[in-house]
């Protein structure tokens, strides 16, 4: 049974044309990071040995791209954006494939009616990479089930922002090697199990009502006509209204749809983890490999005077390994919650 932190990590250098410029192989430092609706990051420290020292003087920023592996098995690439040079030590700093969409911008100009934003955020990402392709797929895991209207501009606005503003209103992303993964946010499949043993640095279990809202009025924009709105007075917590504006958002349909995911997140109240990251025990029957963000743990917990069984969904990921062994850490969070308007 494969578990949390007893992994071996392996990184290499690769070119833009797919040819390896270097192994890593003396690997002092390495952490890398998964995040859900964002672009994740990677660090390395390398001592140069031999031949190794001067194919690490030939690596350039953006031209070149940090592989990483785990046990054999590759967890993290994404291109170079950093590197420092130190006498006896290489230092890297890389993001992920997601990263160049933040440095592209829609290359035609396009108008959706009521299309999936998984349909939306495809789109978004192939015309980002159409002009040049560094190495990328897109693995749709299953539909947003919310339809939006949406218009994009040629040369207007980077595609990143693009992308992250349809994860505000329906839809989940993560990055996974070159792959970039599509799914609903009500995407609930479990990875694993972890109970109090599982997590020796303890928990804190928290309920945070500051972002509720019973009622949620999303506007297309301060001078648009569209308007969607979720929820009403609540029987429970009473009424709770938030206004919000998305002006990418085009019909009223598309509104409404935003107006219920925005509420979704947030009610009920969201009863969760507080730690910001949870350090893994060694032990723990979990896949590192599988800790992907959007995907869930089931956690259980009686260690407080609030027991906790739930299914949370991983937020973020952080590995890391030096001369002290490996902590695998997760930031877990609320599944959305399934609303009738």
């Amino acid at each position: 049974m494969a578990t949390a932190g007893c992994g071996s990590h392996q990184a290499f250098i690769v070119d833009r044309d797919g040819a390896v410029v270097t192994n890593a192989d003396v690997l002092t430092e390495v952490e890398w990071t998964r995040i859900l609706d964002d672009t994740s990051t990677a660090h390395v420290v390398i001592e140069p040995d031999g031949d190794c020292c001067a194919a690490l003087g030939r690596v350039r920023t953006w031209r070149h791209k940090l592989v990483i592996s785990r046990d054999g098995q590759t967890v993290w690439e994404g291109p170079i954006i950093q590197a420092e040079w130190r006498y006896g030590q290489f230092e890297i700093f890389a993001s992920d494939v997601t990263v160049w969409l933040d440095r592209r911008v829609p290359h035609e100009s396009i108008t959706f009616g009521n299309a999936d934003l998984a349909d939306i955020a495809n789109w978004l990402i192939e015309d980002g990479f159409a002009p040049d392709d560094p190495g990328h797929e897109v693995l749709i895991v299953g539909r947003a089930g919310v339809e939006g209207g949406r218009e994009y501009t040629e040369d207007i606005g980077q595609t990143g922002d693009h992308l992250r503003d349809l994860a505000d209103t329906g839809l989940d992303y993560t990055a996974v090697g070159s792959t970039i993964i599509l799914m609903p946010e009500d995407w609930s499949a479990s990875v694993g199990t972890l109970t109090d043993a599982d997590l020796p640095e303890g928990l804190v279990v928290a309920e945070d009502g500051s972002q509720l809202a019973t009622r949620v009025i999303v506007h297309g924009g301060e001078n648009s006509s569209v308007k969607g709105v979720s929820g009403g007075s609540d029987p429970y917590y009473g009424l709770l209204e938030r206004s919000l504006e998305e002006t990418s958002v085009k019909t009223n349909a598309s509104a409404v749809a935003a107006a219920r995911s925005r509420r979704a997140a947030n009610y009920p109240v969201p009863v969760f983890l507080a730690s910001d990251r949870v350090t893994l025990s060694p032990e723990a029957p979990v896949d590192v490999a599988k800790l992907v963000p959007g995907w869930c743990v089931d956690v259980a917990t009686t260690a407080t005077c609030r027991p906790l069984t739930q299914r949370l969904k991983i937020a973020g990921v952080q590995v890391s390994e030096d001369g002290e062994g490996e902590s695998v850490q997760v930031t877990l969070a609320p599944t959305s919650s399934e609303l009738e308007d």
